[in-house]
């Protein structure tokens, strides 16, 4: 593991965590398969699916992409998490995650399916922790055919409006 801190170390370690494709690290926590799955137009989902998800100094951004299913976000702890969301309808949202309401951070984010999203623990809102850990439900169930990673190209092509938010949380 290339993250140094303790704190990170340990979570990675206790929650079972691995790295994933679009940056921080996850882990599938539950699958409704005790339940029949769900037809669907691009074949059956589970009912729901829900993840782990970190997000750490060393891995900062969740890169820009699109899930067809309706995504629950949790915050749970650490430094808050700034969301972008492009809907749509070309608009763009930030939210932060956080542990303080009072201060506008959201315990919870619904995000729809079709909607574009990009997550980073910002610097200038740093509680110290170096790690924002969240969790995810998704209904219907999460299958990587119904993810699209984000390319810088397309989404300057198709969100010029948003150029800024969209170079700094792509890949390419």
């Amino acid at each position: 593991m290339v993250d140094e801190n303790p704190a990170v170390v340990a979570l990675v370690k206790s929650l079972g965590l691995q790295a994933h494709v679009e940056g921080g690290y996850f882990r599938r926590t539950f699958q409704a398969d005790h339940r029949d799955k769900l037809q669907t137009e691009y074949g059956p989902r589970f009912s729901m699916t829900s993840i782990y998800y970190l997000l750490t100094e060393r891995a900062p951004v969740g890169h820009w992409h699109r899930n067809r299913s309706d995504i629950l976000h949790f915050y749970h702890r650490g430094d808050p998490i700034s969301y972008y969301l492009i809907h749509p309808d070309g608009t763009l949202q930030k939210v932060v995650m956080g542990p303080d309401p009072e201060a506008g951070h959201s315990l919870q984010l619904a995000v729809k399916g079709g909607t574009w999203k990009a997550s980073h623990l910002d610097p200038a809102m740093t509680l110290g922790a170096g790690y924002g850990l969240i969790s995810e439900a998704v209904a219907p169930g999460f299958e990587y055919e119904d993810m699209r990673l984000g390319e810088r190209e397309h989404l300057l092509q198709q969100f010029p409006q948003h150029a800024e938010q969209v170079r700094a949380f792509s890949q390419d």
